[in-house]
């Protein structure tokens, strides 16, 4: 395990980048070009869709905070909450709720009643790429909304990183050198008083095709659960 600091740093944006303050990005967000045209294209295509910048899900006062990479085109950019109308959120909140982090019924939709214990979910880039695939100008860009998130979680003692990118952005915001913390599924990496756990992203691709199990996923969890217990 290595340890640094883990207060936020820079995200190193360009001048009118978003203020540090912000934990989530307006609703006509103009910070990335690209993401701008392609959330114009999509409002215009499915305009009862939420088709803008995601925010993040759970209350600030949690003790573990879930960061993926962007939203999915059906998924979150259609219901507007992290992780709800694809794959991807079936394994995560069942996920959740298996271990005591989540509680109610998940049906794939906002208003299903489900609420989140002691977490918060959110994501590296909070607006949908074309191909789910941000450029690095993007989650740079898009890096102090996550840093902002973080320094509003005062209790905060668990980051989970669902995916290499996800690992990445907060291995700067948390001060820790790559080459010290690699990504790899089931690592640990001490940031002060943060863990940071990585896990392959839950993706149906990884799903399906191997790279991550069920019980894979479960085991993350299950650590993060019995650590912060």
């Amino acid at each position: 395990m290595t340890t640094s600091t883990t207060r936020p740093r820079s995200s190193g944006g360009r001048a009118g980048s978003a203020p540090p303050s912000s934990t989530d990005p307006h609703q006509d967000c103009p910070l990335c070009p690209r993401l701008v045209e392609f959330r114009e294209a999509q409002r215009a295509r499915e305009p009862s869709w939420f088709n803008s910048p995601v925010p993040s899900f759970g209350a600030a006062d949690g003790r573990l905070l879930i960061v993926g990479l962007a939203p999915g085109l059906q998924g979150a950019n259609r219901t507007g909450r992290p992780f709800t109308g694809d794959y991807a959120g079936e394994l995560l909140y069942g996920t959740l709720l298996r271990y005591g982090f989540a509680k109610g019924r998940f049906e794939a939709r906002p208003d299903d009643g489900l609420t989140l214990v002691d977490c918060r979910i959110s994501n590296a880039v909070r607006c949908v790429p074309p191909q789910n695939k941000p450029l690095p100008a993007e989650i740079n860009q898009c890096r102090a909304f996550l840093g902002a998130t973080i320094a509003a979680m005062p209790r905060l003692r668990s980051i989970v990183a669902l995916g290499r990118i996800s690992h990445d952005t907060l291995l700067k915001l948390l001060g820790l050198r790559a080459a010290a913390a690699p990504f790899a599924h089931g690592a640990v990496h001490q940031a002060g008083a943060i863990k940071l756990y990585d896990s392959y992203h839950c993706s149906r691709y990884n799903t399906n095709t191997g790279v991550l199990t069920t019980e894979m996923f479960h085991a993350v969890f299950a650590r993060v659960k019995a650590e912060l217990d």
